[in-house]
């Protein structure tokens, strides 16, 4: 599976984190979940928190694992 890539997050001084893939919106946190994204992301690899606090990290290989012919049933 290849890595994540293009999410991109924007801290407000207000509180809200908006995370974006690929320039468009794909979530807003606040309050508690806003605090404890921006300690988990600085602490892991950015693209791969963001992917996972989206629910983007599962994409990309789910139509091969569907194809393949253990799975075709």
């Amino acid at each position: 599976m290849s890595r994540p890539h293009g999410f991109a997050y924007t801290a407000h001084p207000d509180g809200p984190v908006h995370i974006t893939h690929h320039n468009r919106p794909a979530t807003t946190l606040n309050g508690g979940r806003a605090a404890r994204f921006l300690a988990e992301v600085t602490a892991g690899d950015p693209q791969l928190v963001m992917a996972r606090w989206t629910g983007n990290y599962k994409r990309g290989n789910e139509r091969t694992a569907r194809d393949h012919p253990r799975n075709r049933g």
